[in-house]
């Protein structure tokens, strides 16, 4: 959509945006000479000699410990694509928003006006110290994967492209609990991928990993079969030993699709070769691959989710990335592992599976409960902070990654 487009759509959008989402709210008193002297000089030279004689020390003495940077260079923004770093400056804003509301997670936005890797990640490691994570945001594939890869190697802080995991987390508790409720194990299903970006990659590994053994990526150009020669490192490790002309053949005998690719591209009748009580994740945002009306009608018996909140079963990001980041800080974790990730996928699973609380149901103005139309807890559930916080916080201690 073009600018006169999206303000017709949300006309309100400009004005709630007037002065920026965020500010600094001072977490210490500071109104007496005695306080300024414990604030800066001379007395905050204690602490600083503290730190240096312990770095660790400084989740103590510091910020550090609840401190997230929101780092992008603009060049994936949501479905606005390379809008360079100071226009993505609302999103991250609406990142950091989000950590501080749902989590009680402090964040900064951070915008680079750098798009070669080794510069970005150059600089992303010298203001590391300021922060007790990284969360990587908008930033395009293939270059992501090299950036995170190496920021996790070389820094000893958690640090995650949400744009990535955080949708392969939050898709694959939906797929745990959709398998739970039409009774499928995941080594005999067949996956679907539609799109081979960032995201898609994330979710094909992550499946993989839950045991999902036969899955099918496609990207513009076809399915990424052994026969293409156009294949980088990356899509290599997705070859799928059949070939395929069509998506639509693919989709023959299969069980899941994930759709990470562009909207309108499926039709209803592009479904009916799908297995009995399929799943459809339709989310590219902001029109889904097919609208759940089309699919449901086309398939009665399906799970439809998609990225939006209009409709049931949204994959939402910010039911996950919050708290995961929350757990990594209270255990001063140096990374975000797979154990992590998978804890923080299993807990959300199951947090569906829990009757609502009567806060959320009059919140919701609606009783729900787990099922085909409720496969995902909902973004304002409450027991999120604490039970995918602590969960994914004992994976770190179990993983021998965690530092308290």
């Amino acid at each position: 959509m073009d600018l006169e487009s999206l303000k017709a759509a949300y006309p309100e959008a400009l004005n709630y945006h007037i002065g920026g989402k965020v500010g600094i709210m001072p977490r210490k008193r500071l109104r007496s000479i005695d306080e300024l002297s414990l604030a800066y000089t001379p007395g905050v030279a204690v602490p600083c000699k503290q730190i240096e004689s312990n770095p660790l020390s400084a989740y103590d003495y510091t910020s550090k410990s609840n401190l997230v940077a929101v780092i992008s260079n603009g060049t994936a923004v949501l479905g606005l694509g390379d809008i360079g770093a100071m226009a993505s400056k609302p999103v991250m804003e609406g990142k950091v928003i989000l950590f501080k509301t749902f989590a009680d997670v402090d964040a900064f936005d951070i915008e680079v006006n750098e798009k070669d890797v080794d510069k970005f990640v150059a600089i992303v490691k010298a203001i590391a110290p300021t922060f007790g994570g990284i969360n990587l945001e908008d930033i395009k594939a293939p270059e992501c994967f090299e950036i995170e890869r190496r920021l996790i190697e070389e820094l000893d802080i958690p640090v995650m492209h949400d744009d990535q995991h955080g949708t392969a987390i939050i898709s694959t508790a939906g797929i745990i609990n959709a398998l739970h409720l039409v009774n499928k194990k995941v080594e005999d299903i067949k996956v679907v991928v539609c799109g081979a970006g960032a995201a898609a990659m994330a979710c094909a590994k992550m499946y993989k990993a839950l045991g999902v053994k036969n899955l099918v990526m496609f990207d513009s150009k076809g399915a990424i079969s052994a026969d293409r020669t156009d294949l980088n490192a990356l899509k290599k490790e997705f070859i799928c030993k059949e070939s395929y002309t069509s998506l639509k053949s693919a989709l023959n005998g299969a069980d899941v699709l994930l759709g990470l690719s562009k909207g309108n591209l499926l039709t209803g009748e592009d479904l009916m070769g799908m297995n009995e009580s399929p799943l459809i994740f339709a989310l590219s945002n902001p029109i889904p691959e097919i609208m759940p009306d089309v699919a449901k009608k086309a398939r009665p018996d399906a799970i439809v989710a998609t990225g939006r909140s209009d409709f049931p079963n949204q994959i939402n990001n910010v039911i996950g990335y919050p708290y995961i980041f929350k757990g990594a800080l209270k255990v001063r974790a140096s990374k975000i592992n797979e154990e992590m990730k998978f804890a923080a996928a299993r807990a959300i699973a199951e947090l569906a599976r829990e009757p609502i609380t009567e806060k959320l149901e009059m919140l919701l103005s609606h009783k729900v409960s787990f099922g085909k139309e409720y496969l995902l807890p909902s973004a304002f559930d409450e027991r999120l902070i604490d039970v995918v916080s602590n969960a994914v916080a004992d994976a770190a201690i179990k993983s021998g990654v965690a530092r308290i």
